[in-house]
């Protein structure tokens, strides 16, 4: 008798399918740039006044000063209104507001959880412990989102060195359109993600005893955001303005999307390339790109701290500093304030805001969240913040550390950067 060989399950190639590295893009949306949480927070808070079904937020940092006790009061009336509400932090990045979050929301109805909690020493010791929730995303009533590099903390105060007078530099946009419903899509994930690593076991557990274990297992892997598959392309001129894609990074199936977004820009860029990040140490590949785009005649500016807020990322940044002014990349520091924006414009009509930066543990560790704008006007809205910026910060003229020293700082980084890469379990060329 001969037996009839199986075929794999959909859910199970879906599984295994290769992740396409290539942005989404939709039209017809409207994408706002707000500047620091003083625009930021008052859109955030407009909105879930006028909420009426559900608000999703995530974010690295909510903290407990006031732009974070009056974000957490305007959850709360929204929850006692009817509203649900779900909430996701970093267990690193919140960890000294959880217990003021955890009380504050006490007895309410909002759904908190923590990614990662570090609430034990042993905690440390968990695998994936250093692949955070870096994302920055708000949700309402899946008809408006919010996503960028801001944090849910007061725009001049700073957790390592206290209060500043000028507020720092950084960005996120507000949309409307069908961009919001992958922003949501990847927030309520996360939210899942989070939910499942505190009650994982009971989870597998009611999945083997239900009598209908593949249904289930295909809604968790849905609400893990395994199995969304869309149709991908580089083609935008058919889509009607505004033309926006939404892209992840995370450590399923998407490890690379950012990186590769910004790497195919800056291959395809004729005239111009401007990147503003605090934390920059690129790969192979993505400095090759910079140096070839500087080669072909494109000019192309970096903005870097200046303000240096972690000695070692400073550090980094130095590193590759000869190398990138030896090939025609301007490099600049920004000095009024601290710098926390991660934004990107290529010519006329590709910009990109979010909270990846360019260092090992955005492109390869962390989740991170960014949107994708393709139109006119708003790159030249965020080419003239750009611009702002690079009026009150210096240029680096040359680089001020040659010879031995600076080849022993740049092996001593990358020999840093690769045994973190490798405890956090990174695989892949960086």
């Amino acid at each position: 008798m001969k037996l009839r060989r199986r075929r794999p399950s959909r859910l199970l190639a879906q599984l295994r399918a290769p992740a396409r590295a290539r942005p989404d893009y939709s039209g017809g949306n409207a994408v706002s740039l707000l500047k620091g949480g003083d625009q930021l927070f008052p859109a955030m808070t407009a909105a879930m006044r006028a909420a009426r079904n559900e608000i999703w937020l995530g974010t690295y940092i909510l903290y407990h000063d006031m732009s974070g006790n009056s974000l957490v009061d305007e959850l709360l009336a929204a929850s006692r209104r009817g509203v649900r509400v779900h909430v996701v932090v970093d267990g690193y990045g919140s960890m000294a507001s959880l217990d003021w979050l955890r009380q504050r929301l006490g007895g309410s109805a909002v759904a908190l959880e923590v990614f990662r909690p570090i609430d034990r020493w042993w905690r440390w010791l968990q695998p994936g412990q250093l692949r955070r929730l870096h994302q920055k995303i708000c949700v309402v009533d899946s008809t408006q989102a919010f996503v960028g590099g801001i944090n849910i903390i007061d725009d001049r105060r700073d957790l390592h060195h206290g209060l500043t007078d000028t507020p720092r530099l950084d960005f996120a946009i507000s949309a409307t359109g069908p961009l919001v419903k992958p922003i949501e899509q990847a927030v309520r994930a996360v939210w899942t993600r989070a939910h499942l690593g505190s009650d994982l076991r009971e989870e597998l557990s009611t999945l083997a005893h239900s009598p209908s274990p593949l249904s289930r297992l295909r809604l968790l892997a849905r609400s893990l955001n395994l199995v969304r598959r869309t149709d991908y392309g580089d083609s935008v001129a058919h889509l009607p303005p505004m033309r926006a894609a939404f892209v992840l990074r995370d450590n399923l199936r998407r490890r690379r999307t950012i990186e590769r977004a910004y790497v195919e820009a800056i291959q395809r860029a004729r005239e111009r390339v401007d990147l503003i990040t605090p934390y920059f140490y690129p790969g192979t590949r993505f400095r090759k790109a910079l140096c070839q785009a500087a080669r072909r005649g494109v000019r192309v500016r970096l903005l870097l701290q200046g303000k240096v807020d972690y000695r070692i990322a400073g550090m980094a940044a130095h590193a590759l500093y000869a190398e990138l002014l030896g090939r025609g990349v301007q490099v600049f520091e920004y000095t009024p304030a601290y710098l926390h924006a991660k934004i990107a414009v290529v010519d006329q009509d590709w910009a990109t805001v979010g909270s990846s930066n360019i260092d090992p543990l955005s492109l390869l560790l962390n989740l991170e969240a960014n949107v994708i704008v393709r139109d006119p006007v708003f790159t030249a809205q965020l080419e003239s913040e750009f611009e702002a910026a690079i009026a009150v910060s210096r240029q680096v003229q040359a680089d001020t550390s040659s010879g031995l020293r600076a080849m022993l700082r740049r092996a001593v980084v990358a020999w840093g950067a690769y045994v973190y890469l490798r405890v956090a379990g990174a695989t892949g060329r960086y």
